[in-house]
This record gives C-alpha cells, sequence and structure tokens, in this order.
C-alpha cells in the first residue's frame, strides 16, 4: 500500500469524508530508529496523554518495506510514514552489527476543515517524539560504545557509597560522555539523579547524546561556555540562566531527600562570578574539576566550602590523556582543510605547554617547519633545546616568518591587534582553545567578516589582506567533530570514574579547597596504568598452550 492509498481510508478501511479534506506534509524527520524504538512509538499514548490507546490508530506495510502508522485526530487524521533509508556509513564511531537502521519519517495531516487545528497539533506531537526517539543512539549502538571502553567497564562496579549521592556532569557531549555516564549509573548513581550539561560545543554527535541522555532518565540542557567566557549574548545568557536556576532546584531537591551531590565539571562552572552573580549559587558537596581554567576560577574564589579533586594536573592526563588530544587536533586541523599543503611549510605555534608542545611536534613530524612562541621562558628553553624555532612574541616571530597557519594552544588571547598588521594573506588560524583568537571571534577589532561553510570564517584584514578562522572560534577539535575516539579516552574517563568513587566515600574527611596528590594516588592504588599498558599496550605474543620457551613441552618425543 502506497501513501496516496493511505491518505483515502481510515484506520479501518473506511473512505474518509472528502469534502473539503486538506492533505497536507508537516515535516520530515531523519532517525535512528532501532525496530524495538519503532515498537514503543506505535504504543506511545498518541496524542492524548489520558489516553492509552487511542481509539483510531493503525499500523499498515508500505510497498517498499517502511510501514504508515496513522491516529484519527477527531476531524482528521495524521500519518506518520516510515520508509527505510539506504545503507550509508555509520552515524557513530564504532560501527555495530548489526548496523542500527536509519529511517525516513514524514509526518502528514489530513483534515476535513481546512481550519482545524487538531491534525496539526497531533502531528506536532508525533514529531516532537520522533526527534527524541529517533536521535538517541541504539541500544546497539550504545552496546558496541560499551565494548570500545574496557577500562571504564573494568571499573563501572557497583559501590554502595553512591546511592545517597547526585551527579552534575559538564562536559562536551561526545561519545566517550555517554561511556562515563552509563558507567557512573552502573556503578550506583540514580539515572533520575543525574543531570548532564553540555558545554556548548558543535560535537558532531551532540543532539544523538543529548537524546540518548534523555532516554536514561537523565536531565539534559546546555550551559553555554560562551557565557563562561563572557562572549555570549543577552538571549544566551538569559538562556543560561534559566538553565543555572533549574541546577539550583536540582541541588536543593537532591539536599531535602539527604543526598549529597557531586559536580563533574569541566570548566569551574560554580566558581564562576561573585556569590551572588554565578549560574550556579547553590554549592555542591564535592567536584572533580577537569581543567585548569576551571582550576584558576575555583582558587580565585573564596567562598568555596568544599573539596575539590584536581583531574586537570593529574598524571592520567598529563601523560595519557593529552596525547590522544593533541593527536584529535592535528586530525581535524588536517580534515578541515584537506586541500591544504602541510609538508615543509611554516607554522606559527603559540604556547608550549602540555597540549601546544604536542601539537607542535605532531605537526614538525609530517613535516612542517614550526616556530614555537611562548611568554615561559623556561618553555622557550625546552622548545629550543627540542630543535624549534623560538620566537618571545607573535609580533617579533611575524617579522621573520610568514606562516601559512597559526595555531593557538594558550587558552588566553594570543595575537594582539598590532599582530593583525603583520598576518600574511590568507593565513589560517586554528585555536584549540576557546580565548586564542577572541580578537577576530568576539569582533573585538572592526573587520568585515563573511562565512565559509564548513571551514570557518574569512576576516577582512586592512590592506586587502584576510585570514580564515577555522571552525566556531571555539576548540577546533571540537567543531563538528567527534573529537577523540572511545578507547582513547578510555583510560582518563575511568580514572574519572575511580576518583568519584574515591571522592563520594570519603568526601567528609578532605578539607576545603583543592587536592591533587589524591587522585593520582588513587588512580595508582587503582591499578589502572597496568590495567592500561596490559589492555593496550602489551602486545608481546604469548606461546601456544603446550609449548615452552626454547622448543616443546617434554611428551616423550622431545630431543635431549
Amino acid at each position: 500500500m502506497t501513501f496516496n492509498a493511505l491518505m483515502g481510508t481510515s484506520p479501518n478501511g473506511d473512505e474518509l469524508p472528502r469534502a473539503g479534506a486538506t492533505a497536507r506534509l508537516h515535516t520530515v524527520i531523519s532517525g535512528h530508529w532501532s525496530s524495538d524504538a519503532l515498537l514503543r512509538l506505535r504504543l506511545r499514548r498518541w496524542p492524548d496523554p489520558a489516553e492509552p490507546h487511542p481509539a483510531g490508530h493503525e499500523v499498515v506495510a508500505l510497498d517498499d518495506g517502511g510501514y504508515a502508522h496513522t491516529v484519527d485526530a477527531g476531524t482528521g487524521f495524521v500519518t506518520v510514514q516510515f520508509t527505510p533509508e539506504p545503507d550509508s556509513a555509520p552515524h557513530a564511531l564504532e560501527h555495530s552489527d548489526p548496523p542500527t537502521p536509519r529511517w525516513r519519517a514524514a509526518v502528514l495531516t489530513e483534515s476535513v476543515r481546512p481550519d482545524d487545528p487538531g491534525p496539526a497539533a497531533v502531528a506536532r506531537a508525533l514529531a516532537e517524539a520522533l526527534r527524541s526517539e529517533g536521535a538517541a543512539f541504539s541500544e546497539t549502538e550504545v552496546a558496541t560504545l560499551w565494548e570500545a571502553m574496557p577500562l571504564l567497564r573494568r571499573y563501572a562496579t557497583e559501590d554502595s557509597a553512591l546511592a545517597d549521592w547526585a551527579l552534575i556532569f559538564r562536559d562536551h557531549y561526545v561519545e566517550n560522555s555517554v561511556g562515563f555516564l552509563l558507567a557512573a549509573e552502573r556503578a550506583g548513581f540514580a539515572p533520575q539523579w543525574i543531570y548532564a550539561l553540555d558545554k556548548g560545543d558543535k560535537t558532531l554527535r551532540r543532539d544523538r547524546v543529548h537524546g540518548w541522555f534523555l532516554s536514561r532518565g537523565y536531565r539534559s540542557a546546555t550551559l553555554d561556555n560562551s557565557v563562561v567566557n563572557g562572549t555570549a549574548t543577552d538571549e544566551e545568557v538569559r538562556r543560561a540562566r534559566e538553565v543555572g536556576s533549574d541546577v539550583d532546584a536540582f541541588i536543593r531537591a537532591a539536599h531535602a531527600e539527604g543526598r549529597r551531590v557531586l559536580m563533574v565539571d569541566d570548566g569551574g562552572i560554580i566558581a564562576l562570578g561573585s556569590a551572588h552573580e554565578r549560574l550556579v549559587t547553590e554549592q555542591p558537596d564535592a567536584a572533580l574539576e577537569l581543567t585548569v581554567s576551571g582550576l584558576k576560577r575555583i582558587s580565585a574564589a573564596t567562598d568555596m566550602r568544599l573539596p575539590v579533586l584536581n583531574m586537570a594536573r593529574s598524571e592520567v592526563k598529563t601523560h595519557l590523556a593529552y596525547n590522544e588530544i593533541a593527536d584529535s587536533c592535528v586530525r581535524r586541523l588536517r580534515a578541515i582543510v584537506p586541500g591544504a599543503k602541510f609538508v615543509g611549510r611554516r607554522v606559527l605555534s603559540l604556547g608550549f605547554g602540555t597540549l601546544g608542545a604536542r601539537v607542535a611536534r605532531a605537526l614538525r613530524a609530517i613535516g612542517c617547519r614550526v616556530t614555537v612562541v611562548d611568554t615561559d621562558t623556561l618553555a622557550l628553553v625546552r622548545a629550543a633545546e627540542e630543535g624549534f624555532d623560538t620566537s618571545r612574541s607573535a609580533h617579533e616571530a611575524l617579522r621573520h616568518t610568514r606562516p601559512f597557519l597559526i595555531v593557538g594552544t594558550t587558552g588566553e588571547d594570543a595575537l594582539t591587534e598590532a599582530d593583525l598588521a603583520l598576518l600574511p594573506d590568507g593565513v589560517l588560524l586554528a585555536g584549540f582553545a576557546t580565548r586564542d583568537f577572541s580578537l577576530l571571534s568576539e569582533r573585538r577589532v572592526a573587520t568585515a567578516a563573511s562565512d565559509v561553510p564548513g571551514v570557518g570564517v574569512r576576516y577582512t584584514l586592512p590592506g586587502r589582506r584576510s585570514a580564515v578562522l577555522l571552525g566556531d572560534g571555539r576548540s577546533l577539535n571540537l567543531y563538528t567533530y567527534e573529537g577523540i575516539p572511545n578507547r582513547g579516552y578510555d583510560a582518563y574517563r575511568a580514572a574519572t570514574l575511580v576518583t568519584a568513587k574515591h571522592l563520594c566515600r570519603s568526601a567528609a574527611d578532605l578539607a576545603p579547597g583543592i587536592h591533587l596528590g589524591v587522585v593520582d594516588e588513587v588512580v595508582r592504588e587503582a591499578g589502572l596504568f597496568d590495567a592500561y599498558y596490559d589492555t593496550y599496550l602489551a602486545d608481546t605474543v604469548q606461546p601456544p598452550e603446550g609449548v615452552v620457551e626454547g622448543g616443546v613441552e617434554d611428551g616423550g618425543g622431545a630431543h635431549e
């Protein structure tokens, strides 16, 4: 049966009254609905929540392998026509077997009276439900993702200490965040007491992450980093304050139930601004901070009365996570300008810290001639002794070189207005910390700007020159990109879980303030580094059973 036939019949096969009927396409949605999800959609309480099984509804098979679900809307009908989409590459980092089917859902209305709002209202409710269901990762996809994070699985054991805690998790909406919160749930955090907050970067599958969080019963919202950094519009600030108020209500509700609240944060949101102006004014009972910028905010606050464990400077982040972050930065950089030549060309690398040094080395490894700029003399010494060209300032470096690419990893303004006059025409600017090129992205200088879709923004400079800021002025490795492979962040997410469990058990015994040594001690005691090495790096081939070093076991026929 085709859609044309469907639109002329009611669910029980009777002909619809055609006089005055108006058929309209309401919307078209593509989604990753599994068979189970589609079944749940069929059984949803549409269109009236008070009526579990509406009187007129039916599922009809279509000739193209899809089907149509028709709902009687009183004075008309709403039909959702599902059509299977052609096979495509996985819409996730891991390929699942069997692959999750992708469908095209056309929501259509037919009203006897053109001015009747009933079918349109039902269609809106159906479309909203479809978007939510269709965005979420399927059970197969999540199971595949879970298998790709063996260290996280290893430490996702139930801990009774978490039973009376609530969790606020603020980070990028990427797949390994799905893995972390699933592990947190399995360790003992109740789903209804998990609040996930997106930092607002345009990560590739953020809608799928958000949909899955909602499907698990978590709260999920965006608390945009632009508000944290003071670059947001008035409307963005208004939305952020609404979310902050909801987080405050979440903390108060948890405390009212006798629960304590743990915040795992990427950015120090609990210490942003003075106490009465903060987006989140209610203090949690303990926190894990994942970033150096967040630690700076917390250290500067005089009213922080909770223990904060420092993941940002931990051994596991310094020695393991940053290697993966740097790799994702260079991969994203090369992917966003696939036509650019890198080998043999000059690059200016602003910052030679934990991330900057790794990015500079990676660019040199592919053949770039890299000049390092840093205001820290010791960092310049290290860079020079590794064979890099060095300079104390971007201005000085630009006077003597003509880079085709400038990379920023400082987290602060990396270029001044005076530097803009020295930029070569067509130079590419790649920021891996939000504020590196904020002079341009925040429009603090008078330059004309035009979008380069999928690439970034071109700024017109004096002297008929231009510069292209890649991405959206935020961390480039998170711009329409997934970032780090799930296995690449497996150890860091596992370490965060191990540390979170320890903090929930010992928060009452820790003094307020920032603690670093605790993190390193807990991670080592958990055996995480051994597990990491054995899982990913120890590739020595073991002899087959029955074979010993130097020959075979003595079974009566061995040579003496």
